[in-house]
């Protein structure tokens, strides 16, 4: 009685073809699918991270820009007579000097976020 030599199956069932061309094909098509796996999806998570962060910059920068103008408008007219003249410079300086505050601390928190 002849022996007879059972085709190797595939997990799905079908015959597998044991040729080197085929394990070449297999072995590219894994690659590819592992490097798009890999790569492309988490870049796309982190498009929306991104996304997310500059839209939030730049609402913050508007709303930071509005704040400083109003407080320097609150101290040219709220003031009164005080700070007009030869000290109209004054609520420029009292301007900068919150801003730079606020640049301080921003500065800080994001050293502080890289140390710990």
């Amino acid at each position: 009685m002849p022996e007879t030599r059972l085709a190797p199956y595939s997990r799905n069932g079908d015959k597998t073809d044991n040729s080197v061309t085929a394990q070449i094909s297999e072995l590219w098509e894994l690659i590819v699918a592992y490097a798009k796996q890999e790569t492309v999806e988490p870049i796309k998570g982190l498009a929306r991270f991104v996304g997310f962060g500059v839209l939030g910059s730049i609402c913050l920068a508007i709303g930071l820009t509005l704040l400083l103008l109003a407080t320097l408008r609150a101290l040219q007219t709220e003031t009164g007579s005080s700070m007009q003249g030869h000290l109209s410079w004054i609520p420029y300086v009292v301007t900068v000097v919150v801003a730079v505050v606020i640049a301080a601390l921003a500065g800080m928190q994001i050293q502080k976020k890289r140390r710990g």
